[in-house]
């Protein structure tokens, strides 16, 4: 799993779907439901503990006003961690557990939370699923809030480290299965597919050292929160220039999947078979590719490379492109040159897909060394070019050509058998086979 969002498509794809999901526009009944449900869920809570435990310390009104207004000014610096967004209120938000009343620091920090952007939400430039949103995000605050006080730990003590220990795993947990929750009903993404956010609460345990160690001092005297703030100030220095960097590496993921997405029209417009070929291929690969266990940045090279694999057939004569009978020794070699041609144009493209060049390169070899251009075989061959080659082939197989007819599913699947381990990697074979025959219905079925 990895940590930075620039180097995980499956991160960056998160915070995408995060980005957009309370823009404007966006008043899904779904998402209105979730949020919705949270925030009474949390409200619910919250409010229990407020009237059943038992504060051992006294409302007092300088505590508020410090704490609320060091707590809104963190919350207003947020930044990417792993494929989440987290902001530096552990830094307040531990000192608030033990200098105020903690059966109600729950609801306080739903407050400070919506209080921040409720001038948006009355002037419309914040949807209310956001509004609703801010409150069940509270949840992480309900967790270590009730530990507390079901232990009678509100005063603050080393001592008491398992204590606090717990406080922090409670707080992972509330948050943790409320996050989860929240967007698997409201995104539809399963919360096995959302573990790179997991990242988020490392951060937030480190600042909670740091926050443990404002609670200590300023369990007598609250005006010392204050310290927490030049912090507070180095991290919005430090978030601005990593939201930037992100900002670039989202918006260059997006030009190479737009540039590789044009090439694939310039090569359909090129010649329709080759280009509604290589979206097939596409989809199959994908499956493929997914059936061997292959990561995110793996299946989106094995994309790309389906989509561009023949992209230097446009540099290719029709008359020998479209040659119903055998080509002759020239014309064979001028078509092998296609791979090659294929490489170079995406080098000048540059970025990621000059990456995918290599894979379109070797699309061609076989697994015994006896393919082009290069004579590469078995592992040295880039898996992505691997399983585009066996998808290539399956799907040249079951389609219609001006001199053959297409081959049923069977023949295709005994053909690819027959020449695994020569010209096919079998674990790819295998995949293939299993994507084919799976009961849901599959790219090739389709």
């Amino acid at each position: 799993m990895l940590i930075d969002s620039y180097q995980s498509p499956g991160a960056e794809s998160l915070l995408q779907v995060g980005q957009a999901r309370h823009g404007k526009g966006r008043a899904a009944d779904r998402l209105l439901v979730t949020e919705a449900a949270a925030a009474v869920a949390f409200l619910a809570g919250a409010s229990a503990l407020a009237v059943l435990g038992s504060p051992s310390r006294p409302w007092s009104v300088s505590a508020v006003v410090v704490l609320v207004l060091s707590y809104v000014v963190a919350g207003r610096v947020q930044f990417p961690v792993g494929s989440a967004w987290t902001a530096p209120t552990q830094l307040v938000f531990v000192p608030m557990l033990f200098v105020l009343p903690t059966p109600f620091v729950p609801l306080i920090v739903a407050a400070c939370s919506v209080a921040d952007r409720l001038p948006q939400a009355i002037t419309g430039r914040m949807p209310a699923t956001r509004v609703l949103a801010r409150v069940g995000d509270s949840f992480y605050a309900l967790g270590p809030a009730l530990v507390l006080v079901l232990a009678g730990g509100q005063e603050f003590s080393w001592a008491r480290w398992p204590l606090l220990l717990l406080a922090l795993l409670a707080q992972v947990t509330f948050d943790g299965g409320a996050g989860l929750g929240r967007t698997w009903f409201a995104e539809r993404i399963a919360p096995a597919a959302q573990l790179p956010m997991l990242w988020l609460y490392a951060t937030d345990a480190f600042l909670s050292c740091i926050g443990m160690m404002i609670a200590a001092s300023a369990d007598t005297r609250p005006g010392l929160v204050l310290l927490a703030l030049p912090l507070v100030a180095l991290l919005w220095l430090l978030a601005h220039e990593r939201r930037q960097r992100l900002d670039y590496s989202l918006e260059l993921t997006s030009a190479y999947t737009g540039t590789a997405a044009l090439l694939g029209d310039v090569v359909e417009a090129d010649d329709r078979y080759t280009g509604a070929h290589s979206r097939d291929v596409v989809e199959l690969s994908r499956a493929t590719a997914e059936m061997l266990g292959l990561d995110d940045a793996q299946c989106r090279g094995v994309e790309f490379a389906a989509l561009l694999h023949d992209l230097g057939k446009i540099s290719v004569p029709k008359d020998i492109l479209h040659k119903p009978g055998e080509l002759d020794p020239a014309e064979r070699e001028i078509m092998r040159r296609h791979t090659v041609i294929g490489e170079e144009m995406l080098k000048q493209v540059g970025g990621t897909l000059a990456s995918v060049g290599q894979f379109v390169r070797a699309s061609h070899e076989r697994y015994d060394g006896q393919g082009y251009p290069d004579g590469l075989s078995g592992e040295w061959i880039p898996i992505q070019s691997r399983i585009v080659a066996a998808c290539d082939a399956y799907s040249a197989m079951t389609t219609d050509r001006p001199y053959r007819a297409a081959m049923s599913v069977e023949d295709a699947l005994a053909e690819l058998r027959h020449c695994a381990g020569t010209q096919f990697d079998p674990a790819v074979v295998d995949a293939l086979e299993r994507v084919v025959g799976a009961p849901v219905e599959s790219p090739a079925r389709r």
